[in-house]
């Protein structure tokens, strides 16, 4: 075999295996434990585990850096935030993850941080806004507005202030976009939704280059307690090993279905970034229209997760901690792997009951 590096759908396969011998297993096995023997690396449960690191191995080798497993995506996002000093500055979009979005209102509301909300379209707004930050937060695409940040210029922004940058790579996936190429210093995913990908694991991520800034997230997680289940990181790490096929199938399926919504009367607005599986669109009716549309589906299911092999779909504002700039009316989908005529049949249907 040649010395090239392996293709990303490569490494989601092969990436955190045991090694090629006889009678090992292919696949690393669950280890429940929370004690081992003295004298050893681990010690004790909350220092590692063999099935977390199979699956931190295989992300970090997708995202190109060192990745840390954590309870959950929300988990990884405090620990994330839990480092800034006090009273620093943190940018942030306005638009984000609601649980970052709120994270940071808790911080600032308790006198521990002061958070920068921005525009990301703006590019110079955001440049502008940098300046004695101590940490800038990205997400591109956004959630749920679907907005892109044009993250070379940020990033450099960014580190000529002294800030870090952290990027939610939740919606790309270390597929469609690698940050920590571009930059950044830290990415963070919920690995709940298209890394595990079948809604039944609640796990985060946070990947780095920086071995310094890797040693004290994992003093952190071990400190706090903030560690991932043992069946959850062995069912992030299966369903890792599809996510090149899930992610290619659901892409074109939010392609298509984006295309079909635009001609439809019921939709006023389609926002879909070129890439992933998540559309967003505005109904002419209004907040009504939204609510009801997600009740009159049979395939696509009502919830507020999203990036599982099913079709999801929710009207945000629904939720009273989205920001108010959200459209009422604005409907998150998240595009399974079904049969996309199946898809347009079952919303199509719906939506025409939605007629102005």
């Amino acid at each position: 075999m040649s010395d090239q590096p392996l293709q990303p759908a490569t490494l989601a396969v092969t990436a955190g295996r045991p090694a090629h011998e006889s009678d090992q297993p292919l696949n690393v096995p669950i280890t429940m434990a929370s004690t081992y023997v003295a004298g050893g690396s681990v010690e004790y449960g909350r220092y590692g585990n063999r099935t977390w690191l199979a699956f931190e191995e295989a992300l970090g080798a997708l995202e190109g850096g060192r990745a840390l497993s954590f309870a959950s995506g929300l988990a990884a996002v405090a620990t994330v935030l839990d480092l800034v000093g006090q009273d620093a500055i943190v940018v942030a979009p306005r638009h984000a993850y609601n649980g970052t979005v709120m994270q940071l209102a808790d911080l600032e509301a308790r006198g521990r941080v002061k958070a920068r909300l921005v525009d990301v379209t703006d590019t110079a707004a955001v440049v502008a806004a940098c300046e004695d930050a101590a940490l800038v937060w990205l997400e591109s695409p956004t959630n749920p507005a679907l907005e892109l940040v044009d993250l070379p210029p940020v990033i450099a922004a960014a580190h000529e202030a002294g800030a870090y940058v952290v990027v939610d790579n939740t919606f790309a996936t270390p597929l469609r976009q690698k940050p920590l190429d571009l930059g950044a210093d830290l990415v963070v995913h919920s690995a709940t939704k298209y890394l595990a990908g079948h809604s039944d694991a609640l796990l985060g991520v946070v990947a780095t280059r920086d071995e310094e800034l890797f040693g004290v997230l994992k003093n952190r997680r071990d400190l706090v307690g903030a560690v991932p289940g043992t069946l959850e990181a062995w069912l992030a790490l299966r369903g890792l090993r599809t996510l090149h096929l899930r992610l290619d199938r659901a892409e074109s399926n939010a392609r298509d279905l984006a295309s079909r919504l635009g001609g439809h009367p019921a939709i006023d607005e389609v926002r879909y970034p070129g890439f992933g599986a998540i559309v967003s669109v505005t109904l002419t009716g209004g907040a009504l229209a939204a609510d009801l549309l997600t009740h009159k589906t049979k395939l696509w299911v009502h919830a507020t997760s999203l990036g599982g092999v099913e079709s999801t779909f929710e009207r945000r504002r629904r939720w009273k901690t989205e920001p108010a700039t959200i459209p009422d009316s604005l409907v998150r989908l998240s595009v399974g792997v079904e049969d996309v005529e199946d898809l347009w049949s079952d919303l199509s249907g719906a939506l025409d009951d939605l007629r102005p």
